[in-house]
């Protein structure tokens, strides 16, 4: 059988052979006595690069963003989240089970939230019967608005909020190498209007594992006790930081590549009579479109059998992701596909 084109996630991609050699000759040691030369190299680098006083390797972004909201909150806190966002639907309850908070999502257009939304959320100070809202939390890019980009504007805008409020303000930065290659804002710049910052080495920039959070020294060091208590501390992990150090040295520009592709499917998918793209959410890798004539269950099986591997978006959409490891004739054929199955 032909190998399937497999656009269900940017998470799917293999070591190139430079990164499985930088893993090979990675120089390693205990991470939780701190003695990994590799991840302490990475930590360095990364803190350097995102403009933050220090940063902490993790296993996952599920890890990484849950650590930062333990660190700046209490047990029946709250934070304000846009109504798709990761941390509210993709991380199986861990803010109410590991923290023992609760979000309060709001819905934004393509994944952004204005001041004026956020603002009649936050809980008065002296409403005891109340829970306290602790936190806002940013999504860029925005997953499940189909990879969409945070204006600046409105991230300074809430920035403006948390400090009015004394809130502190959180980045889920996933995927922010994408806005930054974009929009061409450096990501120091995204990270340096908020108090935590976590960000991926393992989606788009191809690495097979990890995350990274930023912050001051004082947060990177309860965030360091916290990762030990939720099971996140490593031993000989330097293997795996290596392919992170390599990831952010050599995969970051061409992430243009996967935002060239996912426009050019995006531009096919729109030509298609059954089909139905925003092309306005178009922004970065991540596709989201709406089979009209079929539910989402049926569609997919369909593209499963001709050759096209996809992922359920929202509700009522099929979610396409370009990635390292999709060329121009992978694209090409799942746009024969798609049109072939839908047209």
């Amino acid at each position: 059988m032909k190998k399937p084109i497999d656009l269900r996630s940017d998470t799917i991609t293999k070591p190139s052979d430079g990164m499985r050699k930088a893993m090979y000759n990675a120089e390693v040691g205990d991470d939780v006595f701190k003695e990994d030369p590799t991840i302490n190299k990475l930590e360095e680098y990364v803190a350097e690069l995102l403009g933050k006083e220090a940063a902490l390797y993790v296993p996952s972004g599920t890890m990484a963003n849950q650590i930062c909201l333990n660190v700046l909150t209490d047990p029946g806190d709250e934070v304000i989240c846009e109504l798709d966002a990761h941390i509210f639907n993709y991380e199986s309850g861990s803010p109410a089970k590991l923290s023992g908070i609760q979000l309060m999502p709001v819905k934004g257009k393509l994944g952004v939230l204005t001041a004026g939304e956020v603002e009649p959320l936050i809980r008065p100070k002296d409403a005891y019967h109340m829970p306290r809202t602790k936190v806002i939390e940013v999504e860029n890019t925005h997953n499940r608005a189909g990879g969409t980009i945070w204006p600046m504007e409105n991230i300074i805008e809430l920035k403006h909020l948390a400090n009015k409020y004394n809130l502190y303000y959180h980045l889920d930065g996933a995927r922010m190498w994408n806005a930054s290659v974009v929009t061409g804002i450096s990501v120091k710049e995204y990270a340096s209007h908020f108090d935590s910052v976590s960000c991926c080495l393992s989606k788009g920039l191809g690495a097979p594992v990890g995350s990274m959070v930023a912050g001051n020294k004082d947060f990177i060091k309860e965030a360091f006790r916290i990762r030990k208590s939720f099971g996140g501390g490593m031993r000989q992990a330097g293997i795996l930081a290596a392919a992170g150090l390599y990831a952010l040295e050599n995969n970051i520009e061409r992430l243009n590549e996967d935002h060239r592709r996912a426009k050019y499917l995006a531009e096919r998918i729109n030509e298609i009579s059954n089909l139905e793209i925003n092309m306005e959410a178009v922004q970065t890798n991540i596709l989201l479109f709406k089979p009209l004539r079929t539910n989402v269950v049926d569609a997919l099986n369909k593209c499963k059998d001709a050759g096209l591997l996809l992922t359920p978006g929202t509700v009522d959409t099929l979610r396409a992701i370009t990635h390292l490891d999709v060329n121009d004739d992978d694209v090409e054929k799942a746009a024969e596909i798609l049109t072939k199955l839908f047209g």
